[in-house]
């Protein structure tokens, strides 16, 4: 039988500004303020870490990498006998093979590394590094090929990582022994650190990578924090705002999950109050029932667009009462958006969404499956009940 193929791939400076309060390592200047202030890598010995498990079926696999601190010289240190790929020249004419070494690795480097990994056809990669690094795996790779992370940087608020360096090695043994079969998409997400360094928040999804799974052993996306609300929120309203249709009037309900579809449209928004959208332009503030009562008289197409209470579940009946009964039928259920961050569906624990309108009738006829928008481009399945 044949030996399954593992690529490796180190980011050496991922994590160096951690412990010295840099909030990453983001940046050539960053990099050189790290080391003055004597940071130490933090990659390479996790990833020896996981290796270490993986020591055990070193006999079974076939481990390729990249030279240098890149992976090669962690993977003789933990006695493998790696393939190694790339050229031990650097990009310029008569550079060392310090090009893979500690401080002058870059992005370019860790994405040429996965993609010559995918060209020999690995059955997983297993990379060293933060959310940066998983970024560059992505761009590379996308969903071509398993991932798995070692958790080594300073932001992690991706879910492509295992809970810890040596249950990523007991995960990719796992999995290459064909002990672990399942594969889901897993959020690639990462911070603005100059904008985290000036104390504000700018996450971003950058799209999804195929991580083996086992629940115990992978981490979840960061639930409950700003920078992934924020992350997911953007992408939602991202989406809303391109699926919008010339003379489709959209009313928007209140809440801050739908505050930011406004706010990308340059418009004023109700927070605790329900819009009217027309062709991307404000057509009603703070619309009362009678207001809405009115546009939909006059003909207009019109679809919905709530969020749910986080905790409760509720979607229509708290907060929302200018949605009335005779508005949500006028609009009708097919015309119905539900948007909420995963964390707000999680908070739930698969307890159902529900609907209090005051109509019984339109809360039997309100009940079952939706789509819910839960970032720019993932929905999943959710049932009012």
């Amino acid at each position: 039988m044949s030996r399954k193929r593992l690529g490796l791939i180190i980011n050496p400076i991922a994590g160096m500004g951690g412990r010295v309060g840099l909030k990453g390592t983001d940046g050539a200047h960053i990099l050189k303020l790290a080391l003055q202030l004597g940071a130490r890598p933090e990659a390479p010995k996790r990833a020896m870490a996981a290796l270490e498990v993986l020591f055990s079926i070193k006999d079974e696999i076939e481990l390729l990498t990249y030279p240098g601190d890149m992976g090669e010289n962690q993977a003789n240190a933990m006695g493998f006998s790696p393939v190694v790929l790339g050229t031990k020249a650097g990009p310029h004419s008569g550079e060392s093979s310090r090009v893979w070494e500690l401080g002058r690795t870059t992005s370019e480097d860790t994405e040429q590394a996965a993609l010559d990994m995918l060209r020999a056809e690995v059955d997983l990669i297993l990379f060293a590094g933060g959310d940066g690094t998983a970024r560059n795996i992505f761009n590379a790779v996308g969903d071509k090929v398993p991932v798995l992370g070692v958790p080594a940087g300073v932001k992690i608020h991706s879910s492509v990582y295992a809970t810890s360096p040596k249950d990523a090695g007991h995960l990719v043994a796992r999995y290459l022994k064909g002990q672990v079969t399942l594969v889901k998409d897993a959020e690639v997400m990462d911070l603005d650190e100059d904008a985290f360094r000036e104390g504000r928040v700018t996450a971003k999804l950058y799209g999804y990578l195929r991580v083996p799974y086992e629940e115990h052993l992978v981490q979840n996306l960061k639930s409950g924090s700003t920078e992934s609300e924020l992350a997911a929120l953007d992408g939602i309203a991202d989406r809303i705002i391109e699926e919008m249709e010339p003379g489709m009037a959209y009313i928007i309900g209140p809440g801050t999950t739908t505050r930011p579809i406004m706010e990308k449209l340059g418009l004023a928004a109700t927070l605790l109050g329900v819009d009217v959208v027309l062709n991307k332009r404000l057509l009603i503030a703070d619309a009362n029932e009678g207001q809405l009562l009115q546009l939909l008289d006059d003909g207009k197409f019109a679809q919905i667009i709530v969020t749910v209470i986080g905790g409760q579940g509720y979607v229509f009946g708290r907060g929302n009462q200018q949605l009335s009964p005779e508005v949500i039928r006028k609009v009708g259920k097919d015309n119905i958006r539900i948007i909420a961050t995963r964390g707000k569906l999680n908070a739930l624990n698969r307890r159902p969404l529900l609907v209090d309108t005051g109509d019984d009738e339109l809360n039997q006829m309100l009940k079952g499956y939706y789509r819910v928008l839960v970032s720019y481009d993932r929905e999943v399945m959710y049932r009012i009940g």
